[in-house]
């Protein structure tokens, strides 16, 4: 992160996948930043898409899951528990540490880029979707960033110098600022492939629920709720690759140009990755989720969302619209219309009604439900330690992520987490 080239890389920028319907032009190589102009802005903006799905890395979108403790390595006799593998992950050296942090600084980086040559060019009617499309990404990564490492380098304008850690609160208010911003450029929606003013809404609901604001939260998801955009639908649509009203934004990988390949690490003869018995015990049978996020494969119980849709795509969800009825249950309470938003939910997938009347039972019914019906999205461990819970039972120390040792190494003014001293 410390050391910044002087040369901005197009080749991942400019990888054009099919169901952007963008046009499909042969990637530069690597062109000095005094030479990209006006004409290079549409494949940089094409290239977002591309660096926010694949820099982050496998484990950038898979981090919440493995150390939110529903998830073991397959046919291992290494590790009694999922608390054990988790202590395995998370330590300094790990790349389930360092690759995810990495990924999510040099998207920054491009992102950043982008944003400064626009600002250099004359002004064009088009930039303006474009640039809250970029702060959007710029939002996602840092979200991730603050909810696992809480105070981190927030870098605005790309430097080769080195920078400190800026305090978590500051981080978010920034986060908050660039999907502003985004709301107020990116065009309604039309494709769940691509980025909109909805999505933005959606976003911002997720990082003020993180912040504890959530109220203010509940005001966004219903945002997105009320704009008539989107529905629920049958789980079996989302996760079989069918058309569908839930999802608001997700990514779609080219299996020819796949790096992020989520249906090989969960759905196959023998995955990488399995629920524990525990997460599955939790689905009920009349539960519509349990079939379709929990396969049997071989005699193996796999996550059946990331089935491999054959040679068109896999895919990566970011946003559906179940997340926002979980989002404003929890920010409206079980009195000012929560329950009916997560009654609404369970009732869809096949559930009978809660009958709630106060706001710890309503906030562990919540929590309860975001593990079902998020499993394999990404949000478990977060979920556990903004509610005050422990990962898999291991203590404080796990409710933050270490500081990568080689970025302690590159970036002299970064400290390690205290937990982690």
């Amino acid at each position: 992160m410390r050391k910044i080239t002087r040369y901005f890389s197009l080749a991942l920028l400019l990888a054009v996948f099919s169901a952007c319907n963008v046009m499909d032009q042969k990637p530069y190589n690597a062109v000095l930043r005094s030479e990209l102009s006006a004409e290079d802005i549409p494949f940089l903006y094409t290239g977002l898409y591309n660096l926010a799905q694949y820099k982050p890395t496998e484990n950038g979108y898979l981090q919440g899951d493995f150390c939110g403790g529903d998830f073991i390595i397959n046919g291992t006799t290494t590790y009694a528990s999922a608390g054990q593998w988790i202590q395995s992950l998370v330590v300094p050296t790990s790349s389930y540490i360092h690759g995810p942090w990495n990924g999510y600084y040099a998207c920054i980086y491009q992102i950043n880029e982008f944003i400064d040559l626009v600002a250099r060019q004359t002004y064009n009617p088009d930039y303006g979707a474009m640039v809250g499309t970029a702060r959007f990404f710029r939002a996602l990564m840092y979200y991730n960033l603050v909810t696992r490492w809480r105070d981190v380098p927030l870098i605005v304008h790309n430097t080769e110098a080195a920078v400190p850690a800026t305090p978590e609160a500051d981080c978010w208010a920034f986060v908050e600022e660039d999907l502003q911003a985004a709301i107020a450029a990116c065009p309604d929606f039309t494709s769940k492939w691509y980025v909109s003013k909805q999505a933005a809404q959606a976003l911002m609901a997720r990082a003020l629920l993180a912040q504890g604001k959530k109220a203010e939260a509940a005001v966004y998801s219903e945002a997105v709720i009320a704009s008539g955009l989107f529905a629920l639908d049958e789980v079996s649509k989302i996760f079989n690759g069918k058309d569908n009203t839930e999802e608001i934004f997700s990514f779609r990988n080219k299996t020819d140009e796949n790096c992020v390949d989520f249906a090989d690490n969960f759905y196959k003869a023998k995955p990488s990755y399995v629920p524990t018995t525990a997460v599955i015990n939790q689905y009920a049978n009349a539960d519509k989720r349990k079939d379709v996020t929990i396969r049997n494969y071989d005699g193996t119980d796999v996550l059946g969302k990331y089935v491999n849709q054959g040679e068109e795509h896999h895919q990566l969800y970011i946003i559906r619209l179940a997340e926002m009825y979980l989002i404003s249950a929890e920010g409206l309470g079980y009195d000012q219309g929560g329950l009916a938003r997560l009654n609404a939910l369970r009732v869809h997938r096949g559930l009978a009604e809660k009958n709630i009347t106060d706001e710890e039972t309503m906030l562990k019914a919540v929590i309860y439900e975001r593990r079902l019906e998020l499993l394999g999205e990404g949000f478990r461990w977060f979920d556990l330690v903004r509610t005050g819970s422990s990962p898999a039972g291991l203590g404080e120390k796990y409710t933050v992520m270490p500081m990568p040792s080689r970025e302690l190494n590159l970036n002299h003014l970064l400290k390690q987490n205290d937990l982690w001293k």
